[in-house]
């Protein structure tokens, strides 16, 4: 084997060490992805229910001061 063949060996068996190395990152970045949009959807759940929730404890506060001016007028 010749001295340029070795280099080019060398360069090779560099390359796929960089392929495989990249190929790893993309399989982790793919996960974390999917985990990212999987706690995306969810935190969108728990701020609606949360907002729902916001909206109805408004609704019984406002419903309690009218009650509550209510009774300041029939007294």
């Amino acid at each position: 084997m010749s001295a340029a063949d070795r280099d080019a060996e060398a360069e090779l068996k560099k390359l796929e060490a960089k392929i495989d190395s990249l190929l790893s990152l993309y399989k982790a970045l793919q996960e974390e992805n999917r985990s990212l949009k999987v706690e995306l959807e969810q935190s969108a759940r728990e701020r609606a229910r949360l907002i729902e929730k916001n909206s109805h404890a408004r609704d019984r506060v406002s419903a309690m001061i009218s009650q509550l001016k209510s009774l300041g007028h029939d007294a």
